[in-house]
């Protein structure tokens, strides 16, 4: 067992301690978590509680996180573009077309079975399939992505992450050309209600914050920096199609007239966090893939 403790915020009083966890486990499903609580791992105050407990500024949230049966996934010996690496985590620059871990449709081929070839131990917070990952980005979206090696460094990670204290900034490029050159995208994401396999932003949704500012116009597009406050799954692919800039090459969420990129232009270019051993800032930044470019160059062309 792996014991954790967290002192609840004034932010965080009235929260579900189920909704709580959530946030401080990122990447760990509410259903995972409430597994917990019925084995009594969770404790508030020295008590255990109920799912449904609510928290009060002060208390003192314990939590046990069982140790996970050994990995069942094979690693595969697929290169890896490594930006840093010690004895707790390993940064990478995951390809544009590489999933980063199974699942259905993909069970081989993950970034997760790189790093499982590559690394001798991983953290098991997220169980045997998702091994290390405490956040993730899309198949198609290129860039930084910051995997943990062991459960301490996991859980520091993941609370950086819920307390928005994680700096990531990508470049995109949309459809449209955008008049100003910064703007805040304040949306909450949900499933949408007309397609389950899509997010929208909806009533009752997620909170959801992006911060965008433009990096350069062009006659029917516009190259963007975008910065999350959260990170919820497809928000800067959501977001920018909520104030119509959808990505261009985006098969999901943009227009069927668009450049063929095989995929969202979208490319994690900045990762920022405070390293769970040393206290000490970290900051990486790598430059988009070539498809990336050779679109800028031909727009800069076309203009």
């Amino acid at each position: 067992m792996t014991l954790f403790q967290h002192t609840v915020t004034e932010n965080q009083a009235s929260m579900r301690v189920d909704k709580l966890l959530a946030q401080l486990n990122e990447g760990v499903s509410r259903s995972q978590i409430q597994s917990w609580i019925k084995e009594q791992l969770v404790q508030v105050n020295d008590t255990p509680v109920k799912a449904n407990f609510k928290c009060s500024t002060g208390d003192e949230v314990v939590w046990s996180i069982p140790e996970v049966k050994p990995l069942e996934l094979t690693g595969e010996n697929i290169p890896l573009d490594i930006v840093y690496e010690d004895h707790d985590l390993i940064v990478v620059n995951k390809p544009k077309g590489m999933v980063v871990h199974p699942s259905a449709g993909h069970q081989t081929g993950t970034l997760v079975h790189a790093l499982l070839y590559h690394c001798d131990d991983l953290s098991g917070i997220n169980g045997v399939e998702r091994p290390g990952i405490v956040h993730r980005i899309d198949k198609d979206t290129s860039g930084l992505i910051v995997a943990a090696k062991n459960d301490e460094a996991h859980m520091h990670l993941s609370e950086q992450l819920a307390e928005k204290k994680v700096k990531r900034k990508y470049e995109a490029i949309v459809h449209g050309t955008i008049p100003h050159q910064t703007g805040l995208i304040d949306a909450p994401i949900g499933r949408d209600p007309k397609d389950r396999q899509k997010m929208a932003v909806v009533k009752n949704g997620k909170p959801a914050i992006t911060h965008f500012n433009v990096l350069k116009q062009y006659a029917k597009y516009t190259h963007v920096e975008c910065e999350l406050e959260t990170g919820r799954t497809h928000q800067i692919r959501v977001h920018m199609k909520y104030i119509d800039y959808p990505l261009v090459g985006d098969p999901k969420y943009g227009p069927k007239k668009t450049f063929d990129m095989n995929g969202q232009a979208l490319h994690a270019k900045l990762l920022g966090f405070t390293h769970p051993r040393t206290g000490q800032w970290n900051e990486f930044q790598v430059k988009a893939p070539e498809v990336f470019h050779e679109l800028l160059n031909q727009l800069e062309k076309n203009d």
